[in-house]
């Protein structure tokens, strides 16, 4: 058992959430990451009895109010990422984009990723500045940029159970034969796990299978190119990890419109607060108590339990 830490910090260290990805990876079972857009989402994802957070690249741009076409900065993702993996046990992967520039860039981002936390990233083969892998007209980069790009972050990887994962995105460009080819490429370069990105069908998933034996990310994202597919058939699949990236995002985002139309129609919220999470819901998922444990001096009052 992890040893206690401050309230409100994970009690289980980055290298024991790295090893236990790795555990997880290597045992034959599907690992399920829910996208995480907030810390507090990361903490009801641990609550819930997930494997892991997934940090898209995606949500931390729109949540920035910017679209996914490489805008954000290593700074602005790893920052996020620190935030979330803080917070949970859970061992976290995030979206590091194309690495942020040159192989060189790309070692840097693995250093800085390592230091905020994270037991993993995934870097992609498209062109710098790169757009959301479910959009039509990606370019992506000659297999040997690709290849440098993944030995300058194997080589910059300090920590050897660091998930190092290779996203392709030339099934779109190239086709499925070619994105297979590069996938060989990028597990020789030294990746440990394969991101085949907006495959078209279950047999697309399944030919990836079929092509070798490392651990594959499956990506259910919704209004995609890929069929949302669930955990019965991805682990039918053989698959080792499935991230739905943007859907906390999506749902959260659905109900901030619905609340909005709401109070500028009925001018309350009365008729939406049994939908709401409670006072008390929230008090327990940030853990009052545990602060009233570590300074009762601080925190010398009754946490409500009620609404």
């Amino acid at each position: 058992m992890p040893a206690a830490g401050p309230p409100g910090t994970a009690r289980a260290t980055p290298s024991e959430r790295r090893a236990a990805l790795r555990a997880g990876l290597a045992s034959g079972r599907l690992l399920r990451f829910p996208g995480a857009f907030s810390p507090l989402v990361a903490r009801t994802i641990m609550d819930h009895g997930f494997d892991g957070v997934y940090v898209s690249g995606a949500v931390v741009a729109a949540d920035l109010a910017l679209p996914d076409i490489g805008l954000t900065t290593l700074t602005e993702v790893a920052t996020r990422g620190q935030q979330i993996a803080r917070v949970t046990d859970l061992p976290a992967l995030i979206d590091a984009d194309t690495g942020f520039g040159e192989p060189a860039n790309a070692g840097r981002s693995v250093t800085v990723l390592e230091e905020a936390g994270l037991a993993g990233c995934h870097l992609e083969d498209q062109v710098n500045p790169k757009r959301c892998g479910h959009l039509d007209n990606k370019t992506v980069v000659p297999r040997e940029d690709m290849v440098r790009r993944i030995r300058a972050a194997v080589l910059a990887r300090r920590d050897p159970n660091f998930v190092i994962c290779a996203r392709t995105d030339a099934r779109a460009v190239e086709g499925l034969d070619a994105a297979i080819d590069r996938a060989r490429a990028y597990l020789d370069a030294g990746a440990d796990m394969i991101f085949p990105e907006a495959l078209r069908d279950e047999a697309e998933f399944a030919a990836f299978r079929d092509a070798f034996d490392a651990p594959l990310l499956a990506n259910m994202t919704e209004f995609g190119k890929s069929p949302l597919l669930d955990v019965r058939a991805l682990e039918n699949l053989g698959y080792n990890l499935v991230i739905w990236p943007v859907t906390t995002l999506r749902a959260a985002m659905g109900t901030v419109e619905d609340t909005l139309r709401t109070l500028r129609d009925e001018g309350t919220q009365a008729a939406l607060v049994e939908r709401m999470q409670t006072r008390a819901r929230l008090y327990e998922l940030v853990d009052y108590d545990a602060y009233r444990t570590f300074d009762h001096d601080l925190m010398n009052f009754d946490v409500p339990g009620g609404a």
